[in-house]
């Protein structure tokens, strides 16, 4: 495996950009790239839950990693592909096709159509998959409030290491902090746990936490680092009133249409990423007309990334 140097700061979870017809338009990620390279995040995660990656085809996941491969190479952000389906056999074209383009890391949902009877049987799932990417390193990706799998990762972590010897971390989008401290701490602290609850990042930071993957990453890096900037200067009111700014933008998100909300902030920094694919929803012009209406209240807009 080549060596691996964890993720210190900011991973957007990439959207994945879309004609007004609904085709994948890879001409888009350049202007995404440009963006997150500009805000100074550590790496971009690629066909994940908010890339829509389970409504890509294998043959578009597969173009969105050359893709990004390609307008990230001698760029300072790393790249991070997901490769996890509910086939396996998928799972590993998409693995060995990032190993193939030297990404930095993939990871993996556990399948969660047919669910894994025991922790046990997602080792052996993460294991098949890892295999077909040899050089790559490995991250486990636990999010049960969608796929339906809980398990006691921090327990399981270093079993699951003896048997994946590309393993190297956890993406943690999970609200269970106990089991968070637990993870960062697991193996003597060997394992890379990168935080993927946007909302919750101050409490990360404040544990311990390095690394973060989130989707408001994509439009609102500059806020959260001006939060990471003031826990590191040790001013916590100013980092609280940073955090609870997110945590409103946040509901007020899922309140019109998250992923739809997403791309309009995206469309409002100058990157059109097409409309979202069903099973989500687009925005009806009277919804889009309330959040815009909502993101003023909040002060949001270009306050987001200034």
């Amino acid at each position: 495996m080549t060596p691996h140097t964890p993720f210190v700061g900011l991973v957007p979870a990439a959207l994945t950009p879309f004609t007004p017809s609904g085709e994948l338009n890879l001409a888009a990620v350049e202007k995404q790239a440009e963006i997150f390279v500009r805000d100074r995040v550590a790496g971009v995660f690629v066909g994940g839950t908010t890339g829509e990656f389970s409504s890509l085809t294998v043959a578009e996941r597969d173009a969105l990693t050359v893709r990004w491969a390609a307008v990230l190479k001698g760029t300072p952000v790393r790249l991070v592909v997901h490769v996890g389906a509910n086939c396996l056999a998928d799972s590993r074209t998409i693995a060995a096709r990032a190993d193939e383009l030297g990404a930095a890391a993939i990871a993996m949902i556990s399948p969660c159509y047919l669910k894994p009877k025991s922790s046990d049987v997602v080792i052996d799932c993460c294991r098949e998959v890892a295999k077909a990417a040899p050089k790559t390193p490995f991250y486990f990706y636990d999010i049960p409030v969608l796929t339906g799998i809980a398990f006691p990762v921090a327990d399981w972590i270093e079993s699951a290491a003896e048997r994946i010897p590309t393993l190297v971390g956890v993406k943690f989008t999970n609200p269970d902090l106990m089991t968070f401290q637990r993870l960062i701490r697991a193996g003597g602290g060997r394992f890379d746990v990168l935080f993927g609850m946007d909302e919750q990042l101050l409490a990360a930071v404040a544990l311990g936490g390095r690394g973060a993957v989130g989707s408001g990453y994509n439009f609102a890096s500059p806020m959260f680092h001006r939060l990471l900037d003031a826990a590191n200067r040790g001013d916590f009111a100013t980092a609280r009133d940073v955090q609870f700014k997110a945590v409103e933008l946040v509901v007020m998100m899922f309140r019109v249409g998250y992923f739809a909300a997403a791309k309009e902030l995206m469309r409002m920094r100058g990157v059109e990423l097409g409309p979202v694919r069903l099973p989500l929803a687009n925005f009806t012009p009277e919804q889009l007309a309330a959040f815009r209406t909502e993101l003023d209240r909040l002060g949001g807009g270009p306050s987001l990334w200034a």
